[in-house]
């Protein structure tokens, strides 16, 4: 456990191009905040807040802690599962026995699919130019 003003646990998430930096504030009201704003007012979508919330619902901490987190890169999908991850990570770390239900749901694990480089010749990674008949 960490300590600043308040003592807090700390988890580095990450989702295609997103890092998240996660802390999380024991005996908070559930209060979210990504960037300085609440959770309501960065993601719009609620399939993304629902993202952000899901190791809390596993581990039956809802409303136990404060999450506030930093998340830079990607776009807001990648996002949401970055901070999912790193929420996941801080949990870890209040309590063990958490891992065996962030584990078998997946949180746990770093999602390594990536955006595929575009080749030479092509317009993108498989994309081929379509080329007109004489």
């Amino acid at each position: 456990m960490y300590t600043s003003k308040k003592p807090y646990h700390y988890g580095t998430g990450r989702r295609k191009s997103s890092v998240a930096r996660v802390h999380l504030f024991p005996g908070g009201t559930g209060a979210i905040k990504i960037n300085g704003r609440d959770i309501d007012d960065y993601f719009g979508l609620e399939t993304l807040k629902l993202i952000v919330r899901q190791p809390l619902a596993i581990t039956e901490t809802l409303g136990a802690y404060d999450i506030e987190a930093t998340v830079s890169g990607g776009g807001v999908t990648g996002q949401a599962g970055a901070v999912r991850h790193g929420v996941a990570r801080a949990l870890l770390l209040v309590d063990g026995s958490f891992r065996t239900a962030l584990k078998a749901a997946g949180f746990l694990t770093r999602d390594p699919r990536m955006k595929e480089r575009k080749k030479y010749g092509l317009k993108a990674a498989r994309r081929a130019p379509q080329f007109s008949k004489r």
